[in-house]
């Protein structure tokens, strides 16, 4: 399980927008994350590739974690707000829940639950 650190440590790398880095840093080599209830994706590399990809769709992104986070053994739950900037200068809010689990201090599961309508 994480300790708090952590955790703040995690939310502190998304909130200065290091994504990548964040996933390369806190992910295990077999995570899996996905989207609401779609298919998971499989693998760190994947999941780095997948979020420097939909990085570069954006001329700008800010993430905000909205406390508290929450924490109970091996799982966690974070509340994100991100604002998008396009490269049109059209900016998208989007809020989601992270659902975390945790081996030791590397994630190897997670699932985001939000509203897709959010960024169209």
């Amino acid at each position: 399980m994480p300790g708090t650190q952590t955790l703040e440590d995690f939310i502190a790398a998304v909130e200065s927008n290091a994504h990548v880095d964040a996933i390369e840093r806190f992910y295990a080599d077999d995570a899996s994350m996905r989207e609401n209830l779609g298919e998971p994706r499989r693998g760190r590399e994947t999941l780095m590739a997948g979020e420097a990809a939909f990085l570069k769709m954006w001329k700008e992104v800010r993430s905000a974690c909205v406390r508290p986070a929450f924490l109970d053994g091996d799982k966690t739950v974070i509340r994100w707000v991100f604002e998008f900037t396009g490269q049109d200068g059209v900016r998208k809010r989007m809020e989601e829940l992270a659902y975390q689990r945790w081996q030791g201090n590397k994630i190897v599961e997670e699932q985001f639950f939000y509203d897709p309508a959010q960024m169209r």
